[in-house]
């Protein structure tokens, strides 16, 4: 669990070791908001991928002509994440999550949910969508998963090469995506 008194001391800290004074009036309850912002955007380090999986499980299963080879594919899902290397903010990021149904499908509303809560861990982009697609094979059953991401990382956009409109995609491909360019073509849009 995520120990917000630790949060306050630390921020305190770094505060003093910026050379502020963390007793001015702009700072004076700086490190409690820290902590609580820090629960909040971290909220996803509580949870291990299959807890996650156990929380959004809500599946429906498919019948008759419903099972099909058909894709699913909920686009632009918006999070933000936080890079592990330089507690930097990565942002303008969307998830693109696509599957193929093995009789069962998931709720629309819980990919975004999987996409926000994953997000929410000092991550790599790269290690986001690895983990948004086991997410997604667990519970929908199906090894066919492909996840694609986009986003900008202030590592690179506000401090270093300072490359403001630079963007990074990532992917994850599993099962039919893998090798198949016609599948990778439709869930990159092109």
């Amino acid at each position: 669990m995520i120990d917000k008194q630790a949060i306050e001391k630390h921020i305190r800290g770094l505060l003093l070791a910026l050379g502020d004074d963390p007793e001015r009036e702009g700072l004076r309850e700086t490190p409690q908001r820290v902590a609580r912002m820090y629960e909040e955007i971290f909220a996803g380090m509580n949870y291990t991928n299959d807890e996650i999986a156990a929380m959004y499980d809500k599946s429906f299963a498919l019948e008759g002509e419903a099972v099909s080879q058909d894709m699913v594919i909920v686009r632009d899902i918006e999070i933000f994440s936080c890079c592990e290397h330089h507690l930097a903010l990565m942002y303008d990021m969307t998830v693109t999550v696509a599957y193929i149904p093995r009789k069962r499908v998931l709720g629309l509303s819980k990919i975004a949910r999987i996409c926000d809560l994953v997000g929410k861990r000092l991550q790599l982009q790269e290690k986001i969508g690895r983990d948004i697609a086991y997410i997604m094979r667990k519970i929908t059953g199906s090894d066919d998963i492909a996840v694609l991401i986009k986003g900008k990382h202030s590592c690179m956009t506000a401090r270093g090469i300072a490359k403001t409109g630079s963007f990074t995609e990532t992917t994850a491909f599993l099962g039919a995506f893998k090798d198949n360019y016609l599948l990778q073509s439709r869930v990159c849009g092109k």
